[in-house]
């Protein structure tokens, strides 16, 4: 628990010349409303007027719940969070449920301000884009702040005129991708294919264009990255994470035979499962990073014949 002393605007030194003594440590005390002279104590300034709120808040909780300020611009709205939203609830500010009468009063009005939001068809192709961003996301398990990303550069697209022949569920399945390679978060083209109703050919092409028209610098996917999510889905022991961790570090300057990124993560997983007495079957690591059997068992064989590390079978 804070004290509402700590939650008070500090006392300041500024660089300020004294009119009377000439010298510069000046203090600005907000609970006096006054620049003092540190030296001389001649008073500067007075009645200053109080810029912050006039609550005092005792924890951030309450801070927060004090707060007069609405909710935060965002891009992944039409109208990026500016205009006003009818509740979607039926009741008044009481919580009283209204009558027949209000409530189709309310339908109405809501129905015309989405007409109006979205009177124009940029602002419908845009509004529809979101949603489907929204969507993909949300099958994803993408954290915010990739989708104000993705929305972002959507908006970018747009303005440059890439969308004109291309579908918005492949814009839109492109710069999800394009966000997760710039966020560090990796998911592959095929997981993205697998959410979305577009085919990774497609999605692939749009990506492309993306990346050349906008100037996009994707930053590529490593092996250590997929290898949090693997742990995870399998439910394996940070012993392990940490073991495979040290593996994928041993054989970064292994070559291996068409090797992906999450193929190297797969097999370093499956490996140190079986060395660490936590044996998860070929199938269930194949499942886990969306690859065959055939794939996992080749890329651990290999690893294993290079590091000279014996794997019980």
């Amino acid at each position: 628990m804070q004290s509402a002393l700590a939650l008070e605007p500090p006392v300041q030194e500024e660089e300020t010349t004294c009119t009377e003594c000439g010298s510069q440590h000046v203090r600005r005390d907000y609970n006096r409303a006054e620049v003092v002279c540190l030296a001389c104590g001649l008073v500067l300034e007075e009645s200053m007027i109080d810029q912050g709120p006039e609550w005092r808040a005792f924890d951030m909780q309450q801070e927060a719940s004090l707060a007069r300020a609405g909710a935060p611009t965002t891009y992944t709205l039409p109208d990026k969070g500016l205009s006003t939203q009818i509740s979607p609830s039926n009741t008044d500010y009481y919580g009283r449920k209204l009558s027949n009468s209000n409530q189709a009063q309310l339908y109405r009005l809501r129905k015309w301000q989405r007409r109006a939001t979205t009177s124009k068809s940029g602002e419908r192709n845009l509004s529809e884009a979101l949603r489907e961003m929204e969507k993909l996301a949300a099958r994803l398990h993408l954290p915010r702040h990739l989708m104000e990303r993705a929305a972002f550069t959507y908006r970018q697209a747009v303005n440059q005129g890439l969308i004109m022949g291309r579908s918005i569920e492949a814009v839109s399945a492109a710069v999800i991708y394009a966000s997760c390679r710039e966020g560090g978060v990796p998911r592959t083209l095929e997981e993205i294919a697998r959410h979305s109703r577009i085919s990774r050919k497609e999605i692939g092409r749009a990506y492309r264009a993306l990346i050349k028209e906008l100037g996009i610098q994707p930053r590529l996917p490593e092996p250590k990255d997929f290898v949090p999510r693997l742990i995870s889905k399998l439910k394996l022991s940070p012993e392990v994470e940490r073991r495979a961790m040290s593996l994928l570090h041993d054989t970064e300057n292994v070559e291996l035979t068409n090797a992906t990124p999450i193929s190297r993560a797969a097999a370093a997983v499956y490996i140190c499962s079986v060395l660490m007495c936590e044996r998860r079957k070929q199938k269930e690591v194949a499942k886990a990073a969306g690859l065959t059997e055939v794939t996992v068992r080749s890329r651990y064989k290999e690893i294993s014949n290079k590091l000279g590390l014996t794997v019980p079978t």
